[in-house]
């Protein structure tokens, strides 16, 4: 077992750059290894701190708050397809409020209206069982191109190139959530039921044989160097797509324990409760000594999947671009400076200078291929069904809408083409994004954004310990 004086010699002696830790500070055992060059790709850490501290993530909170973003429309009450498990979190901090409908703007619940206050005004003067029926209806106004889009939209919405199982906004079941009413942060859910959610997602679907101990508790892990060398062995010893693979889901579940470690209960009383980062909880997750080197890897994971993301929402820029595209809540006027907002945002992701390669994925003979990406999308819309099995239903809320938002940035990567096609205006035939879809992506790559800058801000307070 690696010893502590080990460790930190191995850390003395990496590269560092003048703004990172003294190697005597409390948090030089989490952040000594998450510096410079990223395996895999060409970026380095310093690069994404820099881009996304004091660039990218002040304008893309604000958009975040948008009502166009900040509503979601989404099924908590999907039966697990797994396992037969009835059981949930009992905490309150568990629960979501749902959003009344009355509270949720028209323009998102009615899209086919315009901005024009006559068609608002009668909106909002039919009573609740004539809006029902016009929010449900087929706006019969539609062009026969615009009929036949939709159509269009609507089978490649259902077909085998998505990599998330999207829920059905018709459902009775599906309610708009939120959500900066129902923040991601610790709810108390822990122990054997949220370790079954993750020793599924990562025993079963990611590309690994029986004979391989994965690195799964966020806590300390206790296990031998030779534990240790077999895993990672196995991990350089996959092709890079299922290498890939496994990085993206440590980099998921490494942001959400950032999340949860950022937004930790520190104070409940009768009075009020004080949420906080706790710095002790954040050390347990990631602390080479206290994960037996795992914590620096699972950071950088989070770089990896930074990454990723950055080059769908860069990549993406043209279907938003469009004369026809709005951001459509029913407000003309902040509807315009959010799409501006918006657009000024993926023009920043455009202008990263060391983005991750794309088609480096999926690079070799056709068949082979064919068959790994066919492989790489079945196992991530497994992992997307088995939030439904997450007891917890703020977990679940969030959890849902990061796994859809990162198949939705899987499915842009891998729809490079039909992108470049896409005309200036009129309907996009061979791609097409959800509002479902438009605000997952935004809010999982949001998430992905926060935990890098939460890591600056850890940083700074371990620094002072």
């Amino acid at each position: 077992m690696r010893s502590l004086s080990a460790v930190l010699l191995l850390c003395c002696l990496l590269p560092w750059r003048s703004h990172l830790l003294d190697p005597g500070s409390a948090a030089h055992g989490c952040f000594c290894q998450v510096t410079g060059h990223l395996d895999d790709c060409t970026c380095d850490v310093e690069t994404i701190d820099n881009f996304n501290n004091y660039k990218l993530f002040p304008k893309l909170q604000k958009l975040l708050e948008s009502d166009y973003f900040r509503y979601y429309k989404v099924n908590l009450n999907k039966p697990c397809p797994f396992w037969d498990d009835s059981s949930h979190c009992g905490l309150r901090d568990c629960a979501v409020q749902p959003c009344p409908t009355e509270e949720v703007p028209y323009g998102i619940k009615a899209p086919g209206y315009k901005y024009t206050e006559n068609a608002n005004r009668e909106f909002e003067d039919l009573d609740e069982c004539e809006k029902e029926k016009r929010l449900g209806a087929v706006d019969v106004s539609l062009s026969e191109a615009a009929q036949e889009a939709l159509q269009q939209w609507n089978k490649h919405d259902d077909s085998s190139d998505n990599f998330c199982d999207l829920d059905d906004e018709e459902s009775p079941d599906a309610e708009y959530v939120d959500l900066l009413i129902n923040p991601e942060r610790f709810t108390g859910y822990k122990g054997s039921d949220a370790c079954k959610i993750w020793n599924s997602i990562y025993e079963e679907n990611c590309f690994k044989p029986k004979a391989v101990k994965l690195p799964l508790s966020s806590l300390p892990l206790g296990r031998g160097d030779g534990e240790e060398n077999l895993f990672n062995n196995w991990l350089e010893g996959l092709c890079f797509e299922k290498r890939a693979f496994y990085r993206l889901i440590s980099g998921l579940h490494t942001s959400i324990n950032i999340h949860l470690s950022a937004r930790y209960l520190l104070q409940d009383t009768w009075i009020d409760k004080i949420w906080g980062h706790n710095v002790s909880e954040f050390r347990k997750r990631f602390d080479a000594v206290l994960t037996q080197g795992e914590g620096p890897r699972r950071l950088k994971n989070l770089y990896f999947i930074y990454l990723i993301e950055l080059r769908a929402v860069s990549k993406v820029l043209p279907y938003f671009e469009r004369d026809g595209f709005l951001l459509y809540t029913g407000n003309e006027t902040k509807d315009a400076e959010n799409k501006e907002l918006l657009i000024d945002i993926l023009r920043d992701a455009k202008s990263f200078p060391l983005h991750f390669d794309e088609n480096s994925l999926f690079a070799g003979g056709k068949e082979e291929a064919d068959q790994l990406k066919a492989e790489f999308r079945d196992h991530f819309r497994n992992i997307s069904r088995i939030m439904d099995c997450v007891g917890c239903f703020k977990c679940r809320l969030w959890g849902k809408l990061q796994t859809q938002g990162l198949g939705t940035a899987l499915k842009i990567l891998f729809s490079e083409k039909q992108i470049e096609s896409i005309p200036q205006s009129g309907p996009s035939h061979g791609f097409h994004l959800k509002r479902q879809e438009i605000v997952a992506l935004f809010n999982a790559f949001g998430r992905i954004s926060t935990s890098v800058k939460e890591l600056l801000n850890f940083r700074n307070l371990m620094q002072k310990m």
